[in-house]
């Protein structure tokens, strides 16, 4: 088999390919054997008689547009043979064929390939090449805004499923161009379409270029997991590493912001959700709805933010220690710690706790929408409630757990509350087992982890490790658009200027343009 020879080769070799032969039912009998014409129902064909030339129209039922097809089909059956000959495909592709996406192809992988994707081959007795019509549809539903990153105002568009809205819905935003959308495939069973986007006089080029180089490096037979598998396949020796490496966003605001700052996107067909490279620790924590209101407000915002996130790191650990340690404690904090402990040890109430929260949480995320109210109610009675009534939980294990939950679901990424949340296990374990001193402990080991990690190059603390006071300041607070007048500068720029200009403030009882 052709298709066989091929895929024996070692990476990197070139394949052989074999050519479109002249005889088109020999063409037709290679790929029914290659791509089981006869045995899949949704892969269709079309013979037609054109001016006396057989015709085999080839394509995917439910990825081509039905309408297209029937235009070429009534456009292509009114022709004479005298307006095809001598060579009827080059007659086809340069005069008859008047649709935008078309092009030659004189390999039998190519047309593989290409009906796999969604457009049309047609093929052409006597001639050694095929058409390739891009006439294909997918199933899309509707952009709508993320439920996982939601704004009180502003726009209300999200990322699809569909590869080519999602680039449009960046084009719509950044007009620049410089904006490049390269396309790659990943995959030898799959052949996922991947766009790696950029602004060319912007990003780095080499950070460009080792994205792109991580992605075509990639050998696998498929990405199922479209966006996820990519990550893990281009950060390499991360795989237990549970911070991440990349953030990502369904939003195309999120994404072109970033994308005018020097970052890299990338893109997976089949999935709404973008990465972004590379990716700090405090990318984590940044939301949209910051941006969209006051400065003030936004840094008022940001800062609840940072003290849920703490919250939900150290509250639990502390609150032990001084619980089964009261002498560390100051007398205006003498009243921490239960009154009534219960009947089973602190330590395996939070982690029965812990536990019963993640069940909880995948219990709503797994029940229809219409019951998830029920099971909220469910979980406060009976978990809640009847929990401390019985002696299993004291109350302020309750309080305090559920303090803590707050603040990992406030946590903007997803990833890193999931993150955070393993190390508040492994600072209550570590307090649990060697107190203050385990404590203490646990806290810098994983503050030195982060300081080490990096992300594709970039200090994952950064601007705090290594320290830049400047861009420091803007992740404390929000600065106001036109104080942003520098883009990052550990992302290494080409541009490093914004160049934003705020308008002159106008004196009072003096008109405008005097």
């Amino acid at each position: 088999m052709w298709w066989g020879k091929k895929n024996k080769k070692t990476p990197g070799e070139a394949p052989d390919k074999t050519k479109i032969k002249t005889n088109l039912e020999e063409n037709i009998k290679e790929l029914d054997a290659e791509m089981g014409i006869k045995k899949s129902f949704d892969l269709l064909t079309r013979e037609l008689s054109i001016g006396g030339t057989k015709v085999t129209l080839l394509f995917i039922d439910g990825l081509t547009n039905d309408q297209v097809v029937t235009l070429v089909l009534q456009n292509l059956t009114r022709l004479e043979r005298a307006e095809i000959l001598p060579d009827a495909l080059k007659k086809l592709f340069n005069t008859h064929l008047g649709y935008t996406e078309l092009e030659e192809v004189q390999y039998l992988e190519d047309i593989v390939d290409k009906i796999l994707a969604g457009p049309m081959a047609i093929l052409v007795d006597g001639s050694d090449q095929a058409l390739i019509l891009d006439a294909r549809t997918y199933p899309v539903r509707n952009p709508e805004e993320p439920d996982l990153e939601r704004v009180v105002r502003g726009s209300r568009d999200g990322f699809v499923e569909t590869l080519v809205f999602n680039t449009a819905l960046i084009r719509r935003r950044i007009r620049d161009p410089k904006l490049r959308m390269e396309y790659l495939q990943v995959g030898t069973r799959s052949k996922s379409d991947v766009v790696v986007c950029y602004i060319e006089d912007i990003a780095n080029p080499d950070l460009v270029k080792n994205i792109k180089g991580k992605i075509e490096y990639i050998k696998i037979d498929g990405i199922p997991m479209a966006e996820k598998s990519v990550e893990e396949l281009i950060t390499p020796g991360s795989f237990w590493n549970p911070f991440p490496r990349v953030r990502y966003t369904e939003r195309p605001d999120v994404a072109a912001m970033h994308l005018l700052e020097g970052h890299v996107l990338v893109l997976v067909d089949t999935s709404p959700s973008v990465i972004i490279a590379p990716a700090t620790y405090f990318h984590h924590l940044q939301h949209a709805e910051e941006y969209r209101q006051n400065p003030t407000i936004g840094a008022y915002l940001r800062w609840v933010r940072y003290i849920g996130v703490a919250a939900s790191i150290f509250l639990l650990p502390l609150w032990f220690l001084f619980a089964e340690n009261p002498e560390l404690l100051p007398p205006w904090l003498a009243f921490i710690g239960p009154k009534e402990p219960g009947e089973v040890p602190l330590i395996i109430q939070f982690f029965l706790a812990e536990i019963a929260v993640d069940m909880i949480r995948l219990a709503t995320i797994h029940t229809p929408a219409a019951l998830a109210t029920a099971t909220g109610i469910i979980a406060a009675l009976l978990i809640g409630e009847l929990a401390t009534t019985v002696g299993l939980f004291a109350q302020e294990v309750v309080l305090y757990v559920a303090v803590v939950a707050i603040g990992t679901f406030l946590t903007p990424s997803i990833e890193l509350s999931n993150a955070n949340r393993l190390v508040r296990i492994g600072l209550l374990a570590l307090t649990a087992l060697f107190r203050l001193p385990g404590f203490v402990a646990g806290t810098t080991f994983t503050f030195v982890a982060l300081a080490f990690m990096r992300s594709f190059g970039v200090p994952y603390l950064w601007p705090l490790i290594p320290l830049n006071l400047k861009a420091l300041a803007g992740i404390i607070v929000r600065t106001p658009v036109p104080v942003r007048n520098t883009r990052p500068s550990i992302l290494k720029p080409l541009d490093a200027t914004r160049q934003i200009v705020a308008a002159p403030a106008r004196k009072p009882g003096k008109k405008p343009g005097k």
